[in-house]
């Protein structure tokens, strides 16, 4: 709760300092100074000196503006809704906008609330949806009403978690939000469509906001070594170590702020206090950060031949039916940071490729695969991926339909492409129709034989142009093997090329 007591009769009021945070103003000693998470690190004059050393590292390295977010360029491009939110601007016709921030951990949620408190002269509110009830709500709206009328002050509510208040909890900030008493901005890691209710959406602008990638993370690290709000350039972070923290963060800077920390602190543990300090700064190693986060680094080059190597041996050992390698390499990329979305795509093009016909379902299962991993992202992913790679490994192989496309493909580009049967062309253009007969199934050109007429479904007639009907008589593009499902098809595939070739 944000005010633990009733409001009746005493006069609170608060005001943001000049960089973030809130001060009270108070008639009643009851009530208690409300916690603000947004407090910054660092003092109201914007003077590095002034950082807490006792806040953690992602709070101490919380972005001052704009300028200094990393990622999410196209939500805050200059004129877009989130950007005139954070700076204020506004029109004699247009007002701030209430948000809703949609994005996975570590992608700057609460850094962009933050900000958007502390742009202008505005009160600032926070609550948590796992604490706050509909009375706290309703205190809040109450407040920022009073607020409004006697002060022509604004109050922005920054709602963390929303997807966890209740339908009735929601309901309680319709009228704030419909009449602007107060600016919301609220975050979720869910989606919004099916955890925060439509009128509530309906009168908020949706911000996306998308994982940072490795290079953005990675200037988020160098700029916390260097910065004195930061570890002001007293350590010296080896590469290694430095692609470690990028790899295992997963987009997330907070992640990855955290990481460093703790390895910053290892790297103290070995080196006793006394020493002399290198110019260069206390050296941080691979195996510091290894120490620190309990995770070994992958030895694992996501452009270079290592990448390569590893998702060669990732599809080869699914080919070969080896389970226990197959998750083996899933894993190694997985924890060296690769895109799951990248291996979705090699098990889906596996799936085809190496299983095919000799198990139909891989593939269907390989394609949700897909999609699921775009939509949940890690580390769930990894148990969808698992799933897949399964599949694929254990179900019967069979190559036939890739081998024939392949020597499809051959025959076409060395000119084997000769005119369509006339049966077979279309008949919607005026010379097809002047010989088109009306028969059982639709009007048809004349010679061809419409297959659902047939008894059995088959019309025994050439459907290959001249020379590869010919030449296909004695071979064939798709060979079916004798493996899982594509054992049933043989009899099935035979039957046909007698039907059609005059040949089994």
């Amino acid at each position: 709760m944000l005010w633990p007591g009733e409001f009746t009769g005493d006069m609170v009021s608060l005001a943001l300092r000049a960089r973030g945070g809130v001060s009270v103003r108070r008639d009643s000693v009851a009530d208690v100074v409300p916690i603000d998470l947004f407090d910054s690190s660092d003092d109201p004059s914007g003077e590095s000196g002034g950082a807490d050393l006792n806040a953690p590292l992602a709070v101490r390295m919380r972005p001052r503006s704009l300028d200094d977010v990393r990622g999410q360029r196209e939500v805050l491009r200059p004129g877009s809704p989130l950007r005139r939110l954070v700076e204020g601007s506004v029109s004699a016709v247009t007002g701030p906008m209430s948000a809703i921030l949609w994005g996975p951990p570590g992608t700057g949620k609460t850094t962009l609330a933050h900000l958007v408190a502390t742009a202008t002269d505005r009160d600032f509110v926070q609550l948590s949806a796992v604490t706050a009830g509909v009375k706290d709500v309703r205190a809040v709206m109450e407040r920022a009403a009073t607020n409004r009328s006697m002060y022509g002050r604004q109050t922005v509510l920054f709602l963390d978690e929303i997807h966890r208040f209740s339908k009735a909890q929601q309901d309680a900030l319709l009228p704030g939000v419909e009449n602007r008493e107060v600016v919301l901005v609220a975050a979720t890691t869910e989606n919004p469509s099916f955890s925060v209710i439509a009128p509530l959406l309906s009168r908020s602008i949706l911000v996306t906001l998308e994982s940072l990638t490795r290079e953005e993370v990675g200037e988020v690290i160098d700029a916390a070594l260097t910065d004195e709000r930061g570890l002001a350039g007293g350590y010296d972070l080896a590469d290694e170590a430095r692609e470690h923290l990028v790899a295992i963060a997963g987009g997330d800077a907070r992640r990855a702020l955290t990481s460093l920390e703790a390895s910053a602190g290892v790297a103290d543990g070995d080196h006793p206090f006394g020493r002399e300090v290198p110019e260069a700064g206390i050296p941080l190693t691979l195996a510091h950060v290894e120490q620190a986060v309990a995770r070994a680094a992958v030895r694992y080059d996501r452009t270079g031949d290592q990448h390569y190597d590893v998702a060669s041996a990732f599809i080869k050992s699914m080919r070969g039916s080896d389970v226990d390698a197959a998750l083996h390499y899933l894993a190694r990329q997985l924890e060296a940071g690769e895109d799951p979305r990248f291996i979705a795509r090699r098990i889906v093009i596996s799936a085809s490729e190496d299983v095919g016909m000799g198990d139909p379902t891989a593939l269907q299962t390989a394609v949700a695969a897909m999609h699921a991993v775009a939509q949940i992202g890690m580390p769930e992913a990894r148990i969808i991926l698992a799933q897949a790679v399964v599949h694929n490994t254990l179900a019967p192989k069979s190559n036939a339909a890739y081998t024939g496309i392949n020597e499809a493909v051959a025959d076409v580009r060395a000119g084997k492409v000769q005119a369509v049967p006339p049966h077979l062309r279309g008949s919607g253009y005026t010379q097809a129709s002047d010989r088109a007969k009306g028969a059982v199934g639709g009007a048809k050109v004349e010679g061809y034989v419409y297959a659902h007429d047939q008894p059995d479904g088959v019309a025994a007639q050439q459907y290959l142009p001249d020379d590869l009907h010919a030449e296909l008589a004695d071979r064939s593009y798709y060979r079916p093997t004798d493996r899982g499902f594509e054992a049933r098809l043989q009899e099935r595939w035979a039957w046909l090329r007698g039907r059609l070739r005059g040949k089994g």
